[in-house]
């Protein structure tokens, strides 16, 4: 996961926000992971301040670490549940709330959205993308990246979750409140070698080696062994000289309740 989070940019995660940036933005980002994201969008809103929160601190750490490393000076790290009092986020402060691929992962994404609205100063936006899983697409087929995204959409919805949270951003947002919603879409495409190679090799190592793999275990949805034919088919896609690989993301700006 962690892989995935530092190839992150505000190019390629974040092009739908760029054009509503401008400095002397205070921006938020939810769920931050290891910062290169949130580096990116500091650079864009600087001088203003921006808060980079994730409940993981070792990627905290790692994420001050890299701010450290580049002279970023306009940064603020925090290990912690945007949602928890405890991380001192005050109401109504930032001009921008922004959290990608995080909607996902939580039981309760509307009341997240209202969250985050709730941090949000009157005007500023709330900017949110997720992926959608079963309307990512591949070639060649092959049954056992078929069998990959069963296993993965049945672990999702074991831990009451919404792995295909791209389709499901606008409805979230009306439910939540939010004001003057837009809805986008964009793809990350991994079609090179080298991108192949990379999405590839991450989504093997992943389906034997992390907490998804665990958890399939665990649940009784996937054998360590039929894992391991999972991963035998990543790493033959990845080595596929025409292989592609589409991800699909919902996306939205909108702006907090009146």
């Amino acid at each position: 996961m962690l892989r995935s989070h530092r190839w992150r940019t505000a190019e390629n995660s974040a092009a739908y926000l760029l054009p509503h940036l401008q400095p002397g933005m205070n921006l938020l980002d939810v769920g931050c992971g290891p910062g290169t994201l949130t580096l990116d969008l500091a650079q864009r809103v600087a001088p203003g301040r921006v808060v980079g929160v994730d409940v993981e601190p070792a990627v905290i750490e790692e994420a001050s670490r890299l701010a450290d490393e580049r002279g970023s000076d306009n940064l603020d790290f925090r290990a912690g549940d945007f949602r928890d009092a405890t991380t001192g986020l005050a109401s109504r402060s930032f001009d921008v709330v922004h959290a990608h691929q995080v909607l996902q992962h939580l039981r309760d994404p509307v009341g997240a959205l209202q969250a985050m609205a709730q941090l949000t100063r009157p005007g500023g936006l709330v900017a949110v993308r997720d992926s959608d899983y079963e309307a990512m697409t591949w070639a060649p087929a092959d049954e056992r990246l078929d069998r990959w995204l069963a296993i993965y959409m049945a672990v999702t919805r074991r831990n009451g979750a919404e792995a295909n949270a791209g389709r499901h951003l606008l409805r979230w947002a009306e439910e939540a409140g939010l004001a003057d919603v837009t809805y986008t879409t964009s793809t990350w495409t991994f079609a090179s070698p080298d991108e192949r190679a990379w999405w590839g090799g991450l989504w093997a190592d992943r389906i034997e080696q992390s907490t998804l793999a665990r958890q399939a275990v665990e649940y009784g949805i996937a054998s360590a062994a039929e894992l391991a034919e999972v991963a035998a088919g990543w790493r033959a896609w990845a080595a596929g000289s025409s292989s592609v690989f589409i991800v699909v993301h919902g996306e939205i700006i909108a702006r907090p309740p009146a």
